[in-house]
């Protein structure tokens, strides 16, 4: 344990000093592209445009449409976020960006083009991307982009299930639900009824979070576990419940940020609203309960912070901010879950975030993956977890602390 624990020291400090270098994350970030002309990002600004500022520095695939760009998730939560960014602001730039991304993607016949993309993989990270798809076929009236909506429409009719209706992970991992998906695709399938008038739509996105509170939520914690097994016979699922051994936070992460947004497209009258809200309301008392008193951030295992090995993780930390903020800022949560929810930010601003001479943000400490199998190298155990690389500037982080600060500007 305690090599765990100089190991992910050593990792952080080595990306402090790398900071300057391009996302690793993204498949267009190589060290031979040219770094844009350097430019003075205003400390005065807010912290989403700093961040959106800083990703448009050291991102010039964003502004090139010769440089090529990524369908995976993790993309699409930044252009998600950038979308939210540029709603507010009206920023040029991010707009360039956007439609930039949906023409690398989205060939004139409405196929997805990109190496990440097989839909034959059945796979709800092809999902998440598809959201900006939405704006780009509202802004432009360009066919493509309502021929790929509908095609990752159609793609989730195929998607496999378990027997009471949930969306396996993907077809690789057969029989799982993992938190994960809960964003990847609930808000899709929710916006996708609420913009094509096909209400059947929200049932099914409703349904798919109300299963994973089921299967995941621990009674004692309040918190819910990375994944489930129905059979109960991965590697990783305990033999009496199916669920993984801990708490992820990124994995609780996405479940909140799912829960909030699907609520933005529900009928005010559907009768899975009110369960959402109080599933949203469970999951506030326990993001509360294992906030970190002294910084205000969540650990990289929520559960089980101060152990060796374990660190304060911004992914988490962010998406925490935005469910509680935004719940918040919706009406479905008490008002006493801004302060946490400040307080949470604080802890990033003042803990994770590196402020450059030129005023570039670099946010340190994100896990850069976890996964459940398969085989037996991704566990689920403690020491798995804490164990997992830690990068700066991951997307997984950025894009939802652009989305957080959104929240708290309001």
């Amino acid at each position: 344990m305690n090599q765990i624990r100089a190991i992910n020291k050593l990792k952080i400090k080595a990306l402090a000093v790398a900071s300057a270098l391009l996302l690793a994350s993204t498949p267009a970030a190589h060290a031979q592209t040219p770094t844009p002309t350097a430019t003075q990002i205003p400390t005065t600004a807010k912290w989403s445009e700093r961040m959106a500022l800083s990703v448009l520095k050291r991102s010039p695939w964003l502004q090139d449409p010769a440089l090529p760009d990524s369908w995976g998730y993790t993309q699409g939560l930044l252009m998600h976020a950038l979308e939210a960014l540029e709603h507010q602001n009206h920023e040029p730039r991010l707009r360039t960006a956007l439609q930039q991304y949906g023409d690398k993607m989205v060939d004139a016949q409405g196929e997805i083009h990109n190496k990440d993309y097989k839909p034959l993989d059945n796979s709800l990270d092809n999902i998440n991307s598809g959201k900006v798809l939405f704006q780009l076929y509202t802004d432009t009236k360009q066919e493509k982009y309502r021929i790929a909506l509908q095609k990752l429409h159609a793609e989730l009719q195929q998607q496999p299930k378990t027997i009471d209706g949930g969306y396996w992970h993907k077809k690789k991992y057969p029989s799982q639900m993992w938190l994960d998906g809960a964003y990847m695709a609930s808000p899709f399938v929710a916006q996708y009824a609420a913009y094509f008038k096909e209400p059947a739509g929200f049932d099914e996105a409703a349904k798919q979070l109300l299963l994973l509170e089921k299967h995941l939520r621990d009674p004692r914690t309040g918190l819910l576990y990375h994944g489930w097994d129905e059979k109960h016979v991965q590697a990783w699922a305990n033999p009496e419940t199916g669920q993984s051994p801990n708490f992820w936070g990124r994995a609780i992460g996405w479940y909140g940020m799912a829960l909030v947004d699907v609520l933005d497209y529900l009928p005010a009258k559907h009768p899975d609203r009110p369960k959402l809200v109080q599933v949203l309301d469970r999951l506030a008392v326990a993001m509360q309960q294992y906030q970190d008193p002294a910084s205000g951030l969540w650990y990289q295992v929520v559960d089980k912070g101060g152990q060796p090995g374990n660190y304060l993780e911004a992914s988490a930390s962010c998406m925490f901010v935005y469910t509680l903020a935004k719940g918040v800022n919706k009406g479905y949560l008490n008002k006493k879950y801004r302060s946490v929810a400040q307080k949470g930010f604080d802890g990033i601003t003042t803990k994770l975030i590196e402020v450059k001479p030129d005023g570039e943000l670099n946010l340190l400490q994100v896990c850069e993956v976890a996964g459940l199998g398969p085989g037996t190298e991704r566990n689920g155990s403690y020491e798995y977890y804490v164990g997992e690389r830690i990068k700066i500037n991951d997307l997984k982080g950025v894009g939802p602390f652009i989305l957080a600060s959104l929240e708290l500007n309001k």
